[in-house]
């Protein structure tokens, strides 16, 4: 991964007034909430919910909480519960421009939280329809009235969503759109391979990384460190580090530190996504990437106070 040319911008500048377009997965989560370890070869009692979810879609659906731009969420889902995610996306005041997959179902995700350690969660993930999102399923108008477009970190773990990647991210570029990632999962990383992924992300503008994933981009053991390498190469830097907050890097440094918004922890399910989706929202409406990562650890507080990881509906 090379460094950014010397005339380019050490900040994003999105299009005042236009909307975030976030393109990604989109998931019917089972979440189960378990207490202690699970019991094996028997039954271990636990509160079973079904809630909307996916990285992508989660992103945007708390974008939409923050308030100020509109948000669109471009994904792929199955027959069997397009239907069930549109009215979801719309009820968080989000635009939904979903792809109907003639032969995959919509992907599933079981989340098992375990209350007895800090509301951790493990993932099994079957990544259905989602991981089919293809070059076919992109536009140039989708970028109209466009201020910023965000790419979940799951479309670079499948050889049709790469497919996408590339031809929205060269999209975005000719139309002087900025460009936006998160990484989405240190276990996916490893195996696509932290050369390949880099090179994938070649000239965007923001990398929203947790604490895993950062150390593993950089190939380094701290996180101030890995933060502060990683933004020699893209302009911003903002590392998740959960309940230690976050990391605002540019230009080779560490810059900001913004502390971690305290919170009872029910499940973690989504906090990085509530991150993601408020630090975006408060960029794009003219707020400094500190002020962003301050509201971004406000959300991600909010996040791990309920069940699942799309924002609460007032009622």
């Amino acid at each position: 991964m090379t460094s950014p040319p010397p005339g380019r911008s050490p900040g994003p500048a999105p299009v005042p007034g236009g909307a975030l377009l976030v393109v990604g997965d989109v998931i019917t989560d089972v979440v189960a909430r378990h207490r202690g370890p699970l019991a094996a070869g028997t039954d271990t009692a636990a509160a079973v919910r079904t809630v909307p979810g996916g990285a992508g879609a989660n992103v945007a659906c708390w974008a939409a909480r923050q308030g100020g731009p509109e948000v669109r969420f471009l994904g792929r889902v199955g027959a069997d519960s397009a239907a069930w995610h549109e009215r979801e996306l719309v009820a968080s005041g989000v635009r939904p421009l979903l792809v109907v997959d003639p032969l995959a179902p919509t992907g599933t995700v079981i989340c098992l939280v375990d209350t007895d350690d800090s509301a951790e969660r493990t993932f099994l993930t079957d990544s259905g329809a989602s991981l089919r999102l293809d070059a076919g399923d992109w536009s140039r108008e989708l970028l109209d009235g466009v201020a910023w477009l965000h790419l979940s970190g799951y479309l670079f773990f499948s050889a049709p969503c790469r497919a996408l990647v590339a031809v929205a991210v060269r999209s975005a570029r000719a139309c002087g759109v900025p460009v936006s990632v998160d990484p989405a999962s240190a276990g996916f990383l490893a195996e696509l391979g932290v050369g390949r992924f880099l090179a994938l992300i070649e000239g965007i503008d923001v990398l929203l990384p947790s604490r895993d994933e950062a150390r593993l981009l950089a190939g380094l053991p701290d996180t101030v460190d890995a933060a502060a390498e990683l933004s020699r190469h893209v302009p911003l830097v903002v590392v998740k580090q959960g309940d230690a907050g976050a990391l605002v890097a540019r230009s080779g440094a560490v810059r900001a530190r913004i502390p971690a918004r305290s919170a009872a922890a029910v499940d973690t399910t989504g906090a990085g996504d509530a991150f993601t989706g408020a630090f975006l929202a408060t960029l794009i409406t003219g707020g400094r990437p500190e002020e962003a990562a301050a509201e971004g650890c406000r959300a991600g507080a909010r996040a791990v106070e309920q069940v699942g990881a799309r924002p609460r509906r007032e009622a």
